[in-house]
């Protein structure tokens, strides 16, 4: 049996790389970082938490990229689709997730980097317009008119007639959701105030009201407001 020149280097391997098509790579990639910085977008100009985090921001980008090449790597090779899911079945994800829309991000910044990597772009572009569409006009809606929590603190009952009077009059709606009264800290309100365009002008009017110890507004979420 004789061997040629072209038999000795001829490998499985080298027949991948000669399959592997640069363009699609790029194309697929290139697409990738395009959705993947209308994500870095989105998430900024919707954030609504206490500190904005860019390196989280940019790891949404990445994190499309990295998904696109990886689903470009395993659509080709059964063999290494098989190898990559064993592969991720012992892989841990330590750090908590505390706002429930940065979940979101990630599993759209996940989702569309599997879509870019089967090939279907439009449907990449299309679902990420829808998104963050929809994300901003929910973003939208909730600084015109967001949920807050007040709590005042008062020690007579003159001091209580009067934070009502202040709340009758910036608020037409809210709600006292408890009022504790203790020897130590006297009277306790918390109310429920729907705030519009981020006036907290209110608070300072009921910190100078006589005999008011304490005047705090939290969000929901118990994150304060700034």
């Amino acid at each position: 049996m004789r061997f040629t020149f072209n038999d000795i280097f001829k490998s499985s391997f080298l027949e991948k790389v000669a399959g592997f098509s640069i363009t699609d790579a790029a194309l697929a990639l290139g697409a990738a970082f395009l959705v993947g910085m209308f994500i870095f977008l989105v998430y900024k100009k919707t954030f609504a938490g206490v500190m904005y985090s860019r390196p989280f921001n940019i790891s949404l980008v990445m994190m499309t990229m990295l998904t696109t090449f990886v689903i470009l790597a395993i659509s080709s090779n059964v063999i290494l689709s098989l190898g990559m899911v064993g592969a991720l079945s012992i892989v841990r994800f330590r750090t908590p997730i505390k706002d429930p829309m940065d979940l979101v991000f990630i599993f759209w910044a996940i989702g569309a980097g599997i879509v870019l990597g089967a090939g279907l772009i439009p449907l990449a572009v299309l679902g990420s317009l829808v998104t963050g569409i929809l994300l901003m006009a929910f973003a939208s809606k909730n600084i015109v008119d967001m949920p807050y929590i007040t709590i005042i603190n008062c020690t007579s009952e003159d001091a209580e007639n009067r934070v009502a009077g202040v709340m009758k009059k910036y608020f037409t709606k809210y709600r006292v959701k408890s009022k504790t009264v203790t020897p130590a800290r006297g009277i306790e309100l918390v109310f429920e105030v729907r705030m519009k365009n981020g006036e907290t002008k209110f608070i300072n009017e009921l910190s100078a009201i006589p005999g008011v110890t304490n005047a705090a507004m939290v969000s929901f979420n118990g994150e304060y407001a700034s």
